[in-house]
């Protein structure tokens, strides 16, 4: 058994570890609020860039329009932009989505690339050994549409210069604070469909029939769509890098929250096994004090 020394200085490692996991937390809880503030407010720009994108190339012959919306014959080679975050201490939150994304593309049926976004991404797809043809880490706290942009521009050019014929956004969706999930959006070429029917659900009259949303395009449909869809395309890509981040955070927060409790659930139990070993050496000393004074007076009687 461990002596009280020892006892105290895990007892005191412990509520320092403690310590630090409570302020992880309270960072955590103060970045998810700014975090999800930022989703939620691009949000309505990117359903309405969607609707506009959806009505515009939704038109008959929509493949003809632009080579980012044509389905290739052949699928030779596959590139996956694969989020995660910077750091550790966030439970499973990194292992996951990289678990998620083996799952998915270990046995794809082309070669697949892929783009790392986050340090613990790269790490993890290298370790496997696998292609990966660029990675950003390092990316602010409160990323911008510019910061990230140049994401969405690879992307697009690995697809218009023919190396790859189609792109997968691998990210984690953020639904609540205690639920994010792994999720998997194809990027290019672009699908529409289900664009067109939250675009129709939103446009239904008063009496339940829908109506087709009137927009006059100023240039043309070509000249439009040639601005719109790589925007559009680093769009998603901007909005899948915050919903990772309100998840990342959202993880963090509660890994060092579960951190915390286990700390002091620890230190509970080290105290009272503390408690019995100072008890055990009072009561030997007791008994060492007794025995000494009883053979004192049996030596002077």
């Amino acid at each position: 058994m461990a002596s009280a020394r020892e006892m105290r200085l895990r007892i005191r490692s412990v509520k320092n570890i403690s310590q630090v996991t409570r302020a992880l937390q309270a960072v955590s809880a103060s970045k998810v609020r700014k975090a999800i503030a930022s989703l939620m407010g691009t949000r309505p720009y990117a359903t309405k860039a969607w609707q506009v994108l959806a009505h515009v190339a939704g038109q008959p012959g929509r493949e003809s329009l632009h080579p980012l919306l044509t389905q290739r014959e052949t699928v030779k080679n596959s590139l996956v932009v694969v989020v995660t975050g910077d750091r550790g201490l966030a439970g499973a939150y990194n292992t996951n989505l990289i678990r998620f994304t083996f799952r998915k593309f270990d046995h794809h049926p082309t070669p697949v690339k892929y783009i790392a976004v986050g340090r613990k991404g790269r790490d993890l797809l290298l370790r496997r050994r696998l292609n990966v043809i660029a990675e950003f880490s390092n990316l602010p706290a409160a990323p911008t549409f510019g910061d990230v942009s140049a994401i969405g521009r690879l992307a697009v050019d690995e697809y218009l210069s023919g190396a790859v014929d189609e792109v997968f956004l691998v990210y984690t969706d953020f639904h609540s604070m205690s639920r994010q999930e792994p999720t998997i959006k194809k990027l290019l070429p672009l699908e529409v469909e289900g664009g067109t029917q939250v675009m129709q659900m939103e446009t239904m009259t008063a009496v339940g029939r829908h109506t087709a949303a009137a927009y006059i395009y100023e240039p043309g449909e070509t000249e439009l769509l040639d601005e719109i869809i790589p925007r559009f395309t680093a769009l998603q890509v901007y909005q899948a890098i915050l919903e990772s981040l309100a998840s990342e955070h959202a993880a963090r927060m509660i890994a060092m929250q579960n951190a915390t409790d286990n700390a002091n659930e620890l230190v509970g139990a080290l105290q009272l096994q503390y408690n019995k070993v100072r008890q055990a050496l009072i009561t030997n000393d007791i008994l060492d004090i007794a025995g000494g004074a009883e053979a004192l007076a049996q030596a002077t009687e």
